[in-house]
C-alpha cells in the first residue's frame, strides 16, 4: 500500500507488454503479470514467443495490493512467472473461469459487477469488471472470457484499465454506462495468431479513436510490445495519433518508465493534467 498522495493522481508504471502498475487512492494495482524471461510461453493449444523481459521482477516491484488479471488463459496475459507471482499479492481479481481455474485466492467477476475496497484515507475505491471482446464480434467461444475493469470513487479520477479488447462498440459502452472517465489504460498491439485471420485487440488506428470515444484526458497505451504476434508497436501508435485532435492526450512509456496524471477536475479541485 502506498503513502498519503494527492487524490487527483493516478501512477502508471509500464513494466513490459500488458503488464503496468497502477497507483490510485493509496492503493497498488498490477495488470495482467508477466515476469518471465523472453522465449515460449504456453498459450492454450498454441505457443506464444516472448521477445523482451520485464523492465522489472517481481523483487524490484514493491509490495502490491490488487491484481487486476483480464484473462488467465493466454501465455502474453499470465505467463509462467507471472501465475507463480500471484500467490504473493492479497487479492486477484479476474473473471469466473479464471477464479475457478487458480482457485480460491482469487475473485472473480462478471460483467458489471463490482467489488469495493478500503482506500488507507478511509474511503473505498470501486473496482467495477467491463465487458471485452477478445477479437472480432463472437469470439467469447473461442478466446475464453476476458473482462476489463474502470476503477472509480469518490474524489478520484476514473480508471479504464480495457484488457485484451478489440471493440470500440464496448469502449462506446465503457464511456456510456460508466463515465465521466478521466484517465485509460489501453491494451493495443493489434495482436494475431496464425489460427486466425483478425486482430484481437485494439490496433494503433483505433487508439485514438477509442480515445476520443471515452473523452479521456490522457490514455495511457500498453500491450504493444513485447511478444512476437503483436503486429504493431510504439511507432505505429505515434504515426496514429500524429496531426489528430488526440495526440495531446497520449502517454507513451517504454518499459520502466512511468508518468503521474493529475486530473483537471475533481470536485472543488482544480488543477494541471500531467506532470513526468
Amino acid at each position: 500500500m502506498s503513502s498519503a498522495v494527492d487524490p487527483r493522481a493516478v501512477r502508471v508504471e509500464l513494466i513490459g507488454g500488458p503488464t503496468a502498475v497502477i497507483e490510485l487512492g493509496g492503493l497498488r494495482f498490477l495488470t495482467d503479470p508477466t515476469f518471465s524471461p523472453p522465449g515460449p510461453q504456453p498459450s492454450g493449444a498454441s505457443t506464444l514467443t516472448k521477445t523482451v523481459g520485464p523492465a522489472k521482477t517481481p523483487e524490484d516491484l514493491g509490495p502490491v495490493d490488487v491484481v487486476l488479471l483480464s484473462h488467465d488463459q493466454h501465455g502474453d496475459n499470465l505467463d509462467d512467472a507471472g501465475r507463480a507471482f500471484l500467490s504473493s499479492v492479497p487479492l486477484v481479481v479476474s473473471t469466473g473461469a479464471a477464479a475457478e481455474r487458480l482457485g480460491a485466492s482469487v475473485t472473480g467477476l462478471g460483467e458489471w459487477q463490482r467489488m469495493s475496497l478500503a482506500r488507507p484515507d478511509q474511503g473505498r475505491l470501486h473496482v467495477t469488471a467491463v465487458p471485452a471482446v477478445h477479437g472480432p464480434e463472437g469470439m467469447a467461444a473461442s478466446s475464453g472470457p476476458v473482462i476489463g475493469f474502470v476503477l472509480h470513487g469518490e474524489g478520484l479520477p476514473t480508471v479504464y484499465v480495457s484488457g485484451d479488447n478489440a471493440s470500440l462498440r464496448v469502449v462506446e459502452e465503457v464511456a456510456h454506462h460508466l463515465g465521466p472517465i478521466t484517465f485509460a489504460v489501453l491494451f493495443g498491439g493489434g495482436a494475431r495468431v496464425p489460427r486466425l485471420d483478425a486482430f484481437l485487440t485494439l490496433t494503433s488506428d483505433q487508439l485514438p479513436i477509442a480515445t476520443e470515444l471515452l473523452g479521456v484526458e490522457r490514455m495511457v497505451p500498453v500491450h504493444s510490445e513485447g511478444w512476437a504476434h503483436f503486429t504493431q508497436d510504439h511507432a505505429s501508435i505515434r504515426r496514429a495519433f500524429e496531426g489528430s485532435a488526440m495526440q495531446e492526450r497520449l502517454v507513451l512509456l517504454e518499459p520502466g518508465e512511468d508518468v503521474t496524471l493529475v486530473a483537471r477536475e475533481l470536485p472543488g479541485i482544480a488543477g494541471d493534467s500531467w506532470r513526468r
